[in-house]
């Protein structure tokens, strides 16, 4: 059969974890609409007649600022350095930026080290004149030479099939590697703190997203019920008071949205049990980066 690593790259927002759901058809990987969302490489295994192709989401490639940024650019890097494929993600919304220009030097000294296809997928369609794409298509044309060009909406599903059929054309052939029932290879824990970390992006603004991170102190299943306690680490006591809400309440309507979302991906009850303490400094903290997953 036709199987393969495809990674998807492109600079921060372009809507990589959007795509990688959508090829799915179930959400695995955290998204909001603010950048270096996703922090760590996710898998994901679609199913295809005669074909698996595992895609890896990766954190959006940029300038890092702090040792958490470091690692996360690292693993976008070493995760396009083993793909079979690559999808080089950027927006239909307007001409190639700064960050998109940077991937693409990337790209370029990674097929010239090791060849292999590349594909350009100019997300967002759904949101320009058809017009404005052909100008965009030949633009990026100009700056590198691409196995194949692919307009599409990720989030409206335009075009994805499409992708796909190209995808599988391109594949070397191979061994499935993984069972026909796999869908991604991330745990229940780590799945269960990256959609507590999701409701807190969403409901939180300025720095404190970035400032936030997630541990699974203990996970038990007893039978169609799962127990989950998890602590929110903080990098100042201001941010705890913002975090917990007045009278608890941004926690608990991060706490209810996480747990409903747990319920429908583990198709089991939750009961989920938050903390929020302060750890000064976690991102530029060697050993807490590793304790919490970096």
């Amino acid at each position: 059969m036709k199987t393969g690593t495809v990674t998807i790259i492109g600079r921060p927002n372009v809507g990589k974890s959007t795509l990688l759901n959508a090829l799915l058809g179930e959400k695995i990987a955290i998204v909001s609409d603010k950048p270096q969302t996703t922090r760590s490489r996710i898998l994901g295994v679609v199913h295809r007649p005669g074909a698996q192709i595992v895609l890896l989401d990766t954190p959006g490639i940029h300038s890092p600022r702090h040792e958490l940024n470091k690692r996360m650019v690292r693993t976008a890097v070493e995760a396009s350095e083993e793909a079979d494929l690559l999808y080089v993600m950027v927006e239909a919304t307007g001409p190639a930026q700064a960050g998109d220009r940077a991937v693409l030097r990337h790209v370029r000294e990674v097929t010239a080290a090791s060849p292999r296809p590349a594909f350009l997928l100019i997300n967002k369609v759904d949101l320009v004149n058809k017009a404005r794409v052909l100008p965009l298509i030949a633009d990026y044309s100009r700056l590198l030479d691409w196995t194949e060009i692919v307009p599409l909406s990720a989030k409206a599903g335009d075009n994805l099939d499409r992708l796909l059929e190209l995808t599988v054309t391109f594949l070397p052939d191979g061994e499935a590697p993984f069972g026909e029932d796999t869908l991604t290879d991330q745990s229940m824990r780590v799945l269960a703190a990256e959609l507590i970390r999701e409701k807190l992006f969403q409901r939180t603004q300025q720095e404190i997203p970035y400032s936030l991170a997630v541990e699974i102190d203990d996970f038990k299943e007893e039978g169609k019920l799962a127990r989950i306690a998890a602590t929110i680490f903080v990098e100042k006591d201001s941010q705890k008071g913002i975090v917990v809400g007045k009278s608890g309440a941004l926690l608990k309507a991060v706490g209810t949205e996480a747990r409903q979302d747990m319920e429908r991906l583990f198709e089991m009850k939750v009961f989920l049990q938050l903390w929020v303490k302060v750890r000064a400094g976690w991102r530029e903290d060697e050993r807490a980066l590793e304790e919490l997953g970096y």
